[in-house]
């Protein structure tokens, strides 16, 4: 008998989680910072979570925008020193940051 083993060349994929932090990666806002925002969501280990840099979401000008899935929660303006809070509040203790919530989709916030 022979044991024949292949060899993976592929790289490991990493889990994919059903919470999904999407990041716009986009033009405008990269301009406004958002590449920023994903090294610092990277940062932080968050149980369960997935974190990815996204295409455009298409709300250019209220950058950086992060959404998340799929609580469907739009945060704007996101600055990398509030993505600990994000983190916290939201991934951990599944509270909204009303403060960031992104007016158009959360006008009562």
């Amino acid at each position: 008998m022979n044991s024949i083993s292949k060899s993976s060349n592929s790289p490991v994929t990493p889990p994919v989680y059903p919470r999904c932090v999407r990041v716009c990666q986009n033009r405008t806002c990269r301009k406004q910072g958002a590449a920023k925002v994903l090294v610092a969501f990277e940062a932080i280990s968050i149980p369960e979570v997935t974190v990815t840099g996204s295409s455009c979401l298409g709300q250019c000008g209220n950058g950086p925008m992060v959404l998340v899935l799929p609580d469907m929660v739009w945060y704007s303006g996101v600055h990398p020193s509030e993505v600990p809070l994000v983190v916290e509040k939201h991934l951990v203790n599944n509270q909204r940051v009303t403060k960031m919530l992104y007016y158009r989709f959360h006008p009562q916030g």
